[in-house]
């Protein structure tokens, strides 16, 4: 079957209950927040997802809605260890369950496995799929291998030059008072 949902507008209560999915690929450049992050931003390509709806019922019997979502890209971020260029792999793979307002969200978030989020009648899978993204950054991005060899050490040409010898004010008025004329 075809979807024809868009991810930017998805209506998640008819996509639950069609238990349908939808699958794609966006543009990192569309996704500002995650390609602010690329230290080159000229060879990002896109970003990948698939997401899956269902509906289930809670134990009073009201139907919840579910999106399993998954996604991933390449992103160039700058190596820690040498500061050039790393091509790193993200990726994410999770449940999400949706209720009704910010506050149960919060409560329920603490106790479930699963992330909950607040039900919108129309939702922006891209921002979704950009935040988990963005979550699966490392925290320190580094080569496996670097291509050059890191620098440990830093010199500084200045540093070992003497510094100017700095003047006790003091000693320049103690200097005052011994040539000044006597009255």
């Amino acid at each position: 079957m075809t979807s024809t949902y868009d991810p930017r507008m998805l209506p998640l209560a008819a996509f639950a209950r069609s238990g349908e999915q939808l699958s794609g690929s966006t543009p990192i450049a569309d996704l500002p927040r995650l390609y602010a992050q690329s230290v080159d931003a000229a060879h990002e390509m896109d970003a990948h997802f698939s997401v899956s709806g269902s509906e289930r019922f809670d134990a009073t019997g009201h139907p919840q809605v579910w999106l399993h979502a998954s996604g991933q890209c390449q992103l160039t971020l700058e190596c820690q260890r040498c500061l050039r260029p790393a091509r790193v792999g993200l990726a994410f793979e999770r449940d999400f369950r949706f209720v009704a307002n910010e506050a149960l969200a919060a409560v329920e978030d603490e106790a479930s496995d699963e992330d909950v989020l607040v039900f919108a009648r129309q939702f922006d899978l891209m921002e979704l799929v950009e935040d988990e993204l963005l979550m699966a950054m490392p925290l320190v991005p580094m080569h496996e291998t670097c291509p050059e060899i890191p620098r440990f050490s830093v010199v500084d040409p200045d540093f070992d030059a003497a510094a100017p010898e700095s003047v006790n004010p003091f000693a320049v008025l103690a200097h005052f008072k011994r040539t000044s004329p006597k009255d």
